[in-house]
């Protein structure tokens, strides 16, 4: 048995309508969840692989992805890479210019990567989540974390865009 804190707000996504998201992640993982909304914990029941896809994709979930992303993480050749902001910044006003960079206008920023580089990016609380294809998950996590260090947008697109073709 497994056992993770996820936000509490996060906790009826996970459930799903009727418990409709938690029958199907329980389906897909061959796993049984045990969730207590009242304090955000979740347990995992099952094989020692099947729990550790399934963990995967409830933390996705706790870290903002909707639960048809998160579900992905469950294809052999993609992965779930978390990133914590924390590092990158010296205090509150510094987490919160940074979040802003790495989101972007409208939410162009953290757009133009996933279509850079054919990935998925949460940016929830204190981290940065990226699901995709474990090679392309590497490329966006290096662009993600020269954003974070302060490298210019256009830098790190460019970079985005060689390192995709050359893959």
């Amino acid at each position: 048995m497994e056992q993770l804190k996820i936000p509490k707000e996060r906790i009826p996504i996970l459930i799903g309508s009727k418990g409709s998201t938690k029958r199907k992640i329980q389906k897909l993982t061959n796993t049984v969840l045990k969730i207590n909304s009242e304090e955000g914990d979740v347990f995992i029941e099952g094989e020692s692989i099947d729990v550790f896809n399934c963990l995967n994709v409830v933390k996705a979930i706790g870290r903002g992805f909707n639960p048809e992303i998160a579900l992905k993480i469950l294809d052999d050749d993609s992965s779930l890479e978390i990133i914590n902001i924390d590092e990158f910044s010296r205090n509150k006003n510094d987490m919160v210019r940074i979040k802003s960079r790495l989101i972007g206008t409208e939410g162009r920023a953290r757009k133009t990567i996933e279509d850079l580089v054919k990935v998925d990016v949460s940016v929830y609380g204190k981290t940065v989540c990226i699901i995709g294809k474990t090679e392309d998950v590497i490329i966006a996590r290096h662009g993600i974390i020269n954003l974070l260090a302060g490298s210019k947008h256009g830098n790190v697109y460019s970079y985005l865009e060689k390192k995709k073709k050359s893959n």
